[in-house]
């Protein structure tokens, strides 16, 4: 397989060599300090491009289906008319896999089978084992699996011990990905997170599953950055991160109807790690389920951040069963120890109609940067009742904690505003 792998990656950057110019170019697995490899596309007038019909063989994880897929992709991206990229019923073992525009005329990807990825992490050298960008009018659905296989790689993770990991392949990634949609898919262990969304606008993601164990490191269900006018709703996800992270540079994102846990809840950010990040504004948390999660609406931003901005917030509906942080706002997240305040300044923040239990005698939990406290922030119609363990004989009295925080309560309370 070595010499074969050798051999392919010698062929496609030949044909990298022919052109400056690439239309539907896919970028494939390549070693440190090697050039990726490019392919050009082929015109067609047909429509529907199997990639079995281009040599991928199912079911043989012995397969080398780099280059199916790639001659299949190359073919739809340039096709004359819109055009079906279709992975049949089947498992299919492949690497890394990057599908680029831009594309002559609108893509659908139909996923029918199971994507495997392989377990030799060599074979990696990017943070995506599946990216499609640059593409404009972009549909992936089908009905199938996307099978990370994160189980062989996930001890490699030490993010909790390394504050500048480097984060295992991504399953899925969107960049530069506009007018577009990915529903009806399953996406199981991933490496690390699940859906990646960044630098896209006015795309859509529903009716996904997306699973992984509560231990997993890094397996965000859903990451958007960059990205403007992004709808996720009606999905369930279970995983050991973050069910959906919004993170910088985002406005106008909306999140409904999402059933998440196990997980660390719906958070925006982490916010302020790095120097180069953009205000975040226009964020829409609302009907959403959260069962036996760490948290559940968030916003968390490190601490020592240079300034920015995080408002006009709203976590709305939501129902939360056993959540350990129920409302929380968190602006020493990733270093408690750290001196140095966040200066991202958190305003305009609606908390609204949410109802259920929690594990944590502090249900409700605002921790402002003192150098830029949280302004406008609204808790209405809180209604939380204590599920957890305790020793006493009663269960305790759930509080709410505001600290650098100017909050505003009203409705129907439990717990009853800060004092």
């Amino acid at each position: 397989m070595a010499t074969a792998r050798r051999a392919r990656a010698l062929l496609f950057l030949g044909l990298a060599l022919l052109s400056c110019v690439v239309h539907g170019e896919v970028f494939g697995p390549h070693r440190t300090g090697a050039r990726p490899r490019r392919v050009l596309a082929d015109d067609t007038n047909s429509n529907v491009f199997d990639v079995t019909k281009f040599g991928a063989k199912p079911n043989d994880d012995q397969a080398e289906n780099f280059e199916p897929f790639v001659r299949a992709w190359r073919a739809a991206c340039n096709a004359t008319v819109p055009s079906t990229y279709l992975i049949p019923k089947g498992t299919f073992f492949v690497a890394q896999l990057i599908f680029q525009g831009p594309c002559s005329n609108p893509v659908t990807v139909q996923i029918q089978g199971t994507l495997k990825a392989l377990t030799d992490i060599s074979e990696y050298t990017s943070e995506e084992w599946i990216m499609f960008e640059i593409i404009d009018g972009l549909t992936v659905t089908g009905g199938g699996t996307l099978d990370g296989q994160g189980f062989a790689n996930w001890q490699y993770n030490d993010c909790k011990k390394n504050s500048k990991c480097q984060l295992l392949p991504h399953s899925i990634k969107f960049n530069k990905v506009n007018n577009s949609a990915v529903y009806g898919l399953t996406s199981l262990n991933s490496m690390s997170f699940h859906v990646f969304i960044t630098g896209c606008n006015n795309i859509t993601a529903y009716n996904l599953n997306i699973s992984a164990p509560s231990n997993s490191p890094n397996t965000d269900g859903i990451h958007i950055s960059s990205s403007s006018l992004v709808n996720i709703t009606n999905s369930t996800i279970a995983t050991g991160d973050d069910c959906i992270s919004i993170g910088q540079g985002n406005t106008n994102i909306s999140v409904s109807k999402i059933v998440c846990g196990p997980g660390h809840g719906i958070s925006v950010g982490s916010l302020g790690k790095y120097e180069d990040e953009k205000n975040v504004s226009g964020i829409y948390v609302k009907n959403c389920t959260l069962l036996n999660t760490t948290n559940g609406a968030r916003i968390k931003t490190w601490p020592a951040s240079p300034p920015l901005e995080a408002s006009n917030i709203i976590f709305e509906d939501l129902i939360m069963y056993m959540v350990k942080n129920p409302v929380i706002i968190d602006q020493k997240y990733g270093s408690h120890k750290h001196d140095q305040p966040s200066k991202v300044k958190i305003s305009e923040v609606h908390f609204r109609n949410i109802r259920g239990s929690t594990t944590s005698e502090v249900a409700v939990n605002f921790a402002c940067s003192s150098a830029v406290p949280c302004e406008g922030i609204e808790v209405a119609n809180i209604y939380l009742t204590f599920n957890g363990t305790t020793k006493a004989s009663l269960p305790p009295s759930l509080t709410s904690s505001c600290l650098n925080a100017n909050a505003t309560f009203g409705g129907k309370l439990n717990p009853p505003a800060c004092p």
